[in-house]
């Protein structure tokens, strides 16, 4: 396991020095200057753009200027917004935790309506229910989470007036900062209405998010299922006279190793999708940072939150790894025999 461990570290490390290499040169090859964006309708002279410019070190080659990121980066040094003229994670630091609290409310969704949805529909296979299920997975995977996100809006925030469209928390409900996951932190204040109001802003951008997983779970859990329930140990369970709840618990452990991984990578979706969702619902959040980021040109804030982003979902999928071989312990036996 542990020579395992290393030789995903050792791929980790090489993934991220490719993803770093990838964002650094496509930001600085598309057209447009941070300083120009910057002092946009100012009056500002262009001797004056360009001694900021050479203070950014923005005048150097490219390969400098990747250099300087790079060995930044990896000493935890994300580099200076040039919007703000602040650390980047500084920045990150007030959004990340934003980020991660709506990939979680999302994944929870996606996994209280798969779940149920898969078992029903396995345990029943061929009737209304299965393809009933069938059908909303098909829809929940061809429907794009922004529209989702709209109509979510435009029925529950516009026409029914019963939940907020934008933001993360009402204002004076007296809540104090402390880890940055507004649910979390009313929970250890006491904070009920603080809880209240951070649980019905997350709502509806979780929805949005976390239809198209739960989509995607129903039907490889699904399939797990439907492969395991065939096989002699599970008519041995109710040979043995198991209820049907221990059953459904036996072949929950056999069908997971598969929906683990996709989980996984899904995660990363997640954190991909997170952007477009945050845009719709005004989430304060990373990708709503690499937008209004990418509109200023700002390129340390785009290179260091992709970078956070990407070592997030390498980090994730290690774990999915370790997971998936403690569920399925044939996994470890063929690695060990290679």
């Amino acid at each position: 396991m542990l020579s395992y461990i290393l030789r995903r570290a050792g791929q980790t490390a090489v993934v991220l020095f490719g993803v770093s290499l990838i964002v650094f040169s496509l930001i600085h090859l598309t057209p447009g200057d941070p300083v120009d964006a910057l002092y946009a309708g100012e009056n500002v002279t262009a001797a004056q753009k360009d001694q900021y410019r050479k203070s950014l070190g923005l005048d150097r080659p490219l390969p400098a200027q990747y250099a300087e990121f790079a060995g930044g980066a990896v000493q935890g040094d994300l580099g200076t917004s040039v919007r703000r003229d602040v650390p980047v994670w500084s920045e990150l630091a007030a959004t990340l935790p934003a980020t991660v609290e709506l990939t979680l409310a999302a994944l929870l969704v996606a996994v209280l309506i798969a779940v149920p949805v898969a078992v029903v529909s396995a345990q029943r296979q061929g009737s209304f229910w299965d393809r009933g299920g069938s059908a909303a997975a098909l829809f929940g995977i061809s429907m794009p989470s922004f529209w989702l996100g709209i109509m979510l809006i435009l029925l529950f925030a516009v026409t029914w007036n019963v939940l907020p469209s934008s933001g993360r928390l009402d204002l004076g409900t007296g809540l104090r900062q402390m880890t940055g996951l507004v649910t979390l932190d009313a929970l250890l204040q006491g904070n009920m209405a603080a809880l209240r109001s951070a649980l019905a802003h997350l709502v509806m951008p979780a929805v949005a998010l976390g239809a198209a997983i739960a989509a995607t779970l129903v039907r490889v859990l699904r399939s797990g299922l439907l492969e395991v329930k065939g096989q002699d140990f599970v008519e041995a369970l109710h040979a043995r006279g198991l209820s049907s709840h221990r059953v459904i618990r036996h072949m929950l452990r056999n069908a997971l190793p598969a929906t683990v991984t996709v989980m996984g990578v899904r995660i990363g979706t997640l954190l991909g999708g997170a952007i477009v969702v945050e845009t719709v619902f005004s989430w304060p959040g990373v990708g709503r940072l690499i937008i209004e980021a990418i509109r200023a040109r700002d390129y340390p804030v785009v290179q260091g939150s992709v970078l956070v982003l990407a070592v997030m979902f390498t980090l994730v999928n290690l774990v999915t790894d370790l997971i998936h071989a403690w569920l399925d312990p044939r996994v470890k036996r063929g690695r060990a025999a290679a």
